[in-house]
């Protein structure tokens, strides 16, 4: 599409793998959980490698959690009123996997802002935490609750909310837990006197409870206002806390990291050290900015080691436009783990080793694809790069004349269309083999590239139709009633 024209100041907003394996071999010291990934962006491929091959976004929601268990990968984002979970067989089906909701709530002082859940395994149930508040953000908590059986997607029961007695009744977010030597620590993002979001690590007697005082950790960050989110890799004899830094709603959101020795009390601040410097931040060129709330993971077979977060495609400070995306991640010489730089949206990667394949394919806007499917097109459309790094190879249509349609060809269950939103975008009619229309709206207060327009319900595998038609109308808020078109990501299965 043609250029178009164009927080509160609160410190957090918004709305892995576990390869059992990996964990003995010593990735993952003591208790069971998660274990510890980038490649140069691949190009699109051709429709022989399709079955083999994935595209971000993995979910439209931000703060993303993940891990693998007996042949499904689980993921969690923040969806503010309640707890979803995502299950798929591979990680190219898991955008198209229906949710599982696994928690809500009716305590009124914590059941608003439900953000950055993480599940962890210890003996034959699930700990699921997170924090929430009652609408008033600086009464944010963290929470956990309990698995019934042994089944990451629940049902779960609340078990205790997790304060350190120095910090019982203040500001608390983002929950991870560290392992080392058989006992676990709770980190968090909190009150402390570097940062009111800032690190902390207060010891825990059990997956439940907190057993001690938290220390502050004054870690550096680029930007004074945040550290949050901290996530543990274990490898070398070290352990390995990255975190992020910078407000969430900033482009420089980013990823820092410390490590200490295995053998070294987490406890004891002067322990960490630092690493200078973000190790994953904005790729301005890859139209990739404020990476971050992250996680890892591991593919199925205990090989590679994969990071999850959220990122946008847009360089306005804003807390909307976070979605998930995955990349693999490897390590130096020296030990150090080696994030690269966030891939493209949209660029094409190999699934994890040992991901049994989804057969998804690609149908770009000029009707190239990497499978059996097309694009047609009637009316007056424009077509041109002007989109860049916004767009799926760079390009895509748009049109804002009432009747122009474009229709996709594909074989397959599924369908989703992925385009930019923008000011001036309006209403098209959207419809699955002539059936129905359903009105979607284009329009975004600003202008994000790659967004989710539209997903098929579940089809009979064959031959299908997805239509989308320019009413030519919009909303109030729209200056315009333009209708972009760049890709859309086909399910086989």
């Amino acid at each position: 599409m043609p250029p178009s024209p164009s927080h509160r100041s609160r410190t957090h907003a918004g709305l892995l793998l576990a390869a059992l394996l990996g964990l003995l071999a010593g990735l993952l010291p003591g208790l069971t959980a998660q274990a510890s990934a980038a490649p140069s962006a691949p190009e699109p491929r051709a429709a022989a490698a399709a079955a083999g091959t994935f595209r971000n976004p993995l979910n439209s929601g931000p703060d993303p959690f993940m891990t693998n268990w007996k042949g499904n990968y689980y993921l969690t984002t923040t969806q503010g009123g309640s707890i979803k979970m995502w299950r798929s067989p591979s990680l190219g089906t898991l955008a198209a996997a229906d949710p599982v909701t696994v928690w809500t709530d009716t305590d009124p002082s914590r059941n608003r802002n439900i953000w950055a859940p993480e599940f962890y395994r210890f003996g034959d149930r699930w700990y699921l935490y997170y924090t929430a508040d009652d609408g008033v953000d600086e009464h944010h908590r963290l929470y956990v609750l309990e698995s019934e059986r042994d089944d990451p997607t629940g049902p779960y029961h609340f078990k205790a909310k997790l304060a350190p007695p120095n910090h019982a009744n203040d500001f608390a977010i983002d929950a991870g837990v560290l392992q080392l030597g058989g006992r676990l620590y709770l980190a968090y993002s909190g009150l402390n006197q570097y940062q009111h979001n800032g690190l902390n690590i207060a010891p825990m007697s059990n997956p439940y409870t907190v057993s001690g005082d938290a220390v502050a950790i004054n870690a550096a960050g680029g930007c004074p206002e945040v550290r949050e989110g901290p996530e543990f890799l274990y490898r070398g004899g070290r352990v390995w806390m990255t975190y992020s830094a910078c407000d969430t709603g900033k482009p420089d959101y980013q990823v820092w990291m410390m490590s200490m020795p295995l053998t070294a009390d987490p406890l004891v601040p002067g322990n960490w050290r630092q690493h200078q410097g973000a190790v994953f931040s904005r790729a301005d060129d890859r139209g990739v900015f404020g990476p971050g709330h992250h996680a890892f993971f591991q593919s199925p077979d205990g090989t590679e080691d994969w990071i999850v977060y959220h990122a946008k495609t847009t360089s306005v400070n804003t807390y909307s436009n976070r979605t998930t995306r995955a990349q693999k991640f490897t390590w130096r010489a020296d030990g150090t783990p080696d994030f690269g730089r966030p891939l493209a949206m949209g660029a094409t990667q190999d699934l994890p080793s040992g991901d049994p394949g989804s057969g998804n394919y690609w149908i770009n806007d000029d009707g190239r694809s990497s499978g059996a499917g097309s694009v047609t097109y009637t009316g007056a459309w424009n077509s041109g790069s002007g989109c860049a790094t916004q767009c799926f190879w760079s390009d895509d249509h748009w049109s804002d004349r009432a009747g122009a349609t474009a229709t996709f060809s594909f074989t397959g269950t599924r369908i989703a269309l992925l385009s930019v939103k923008d000011t001036g975008n309006g209403y098209a009619a959207v419809s699955i083999d002539g059936g129905p229309e359903q009105r979607v709206d284009f329009h975004n207060a600003i202008r994000v590239g790659e967004a989710v327009q539209y997903t098929s319900p579940r089809l009979a595998n064959g031959a299908h139709t997805l239509r989308v038609r320019v009413t030519g109308e919009h909303n109030a808020q729209s200056g315009a009633s333009f209708v972009s078109v760049d890709r859309a990501e086909v399910y086989t299965n």
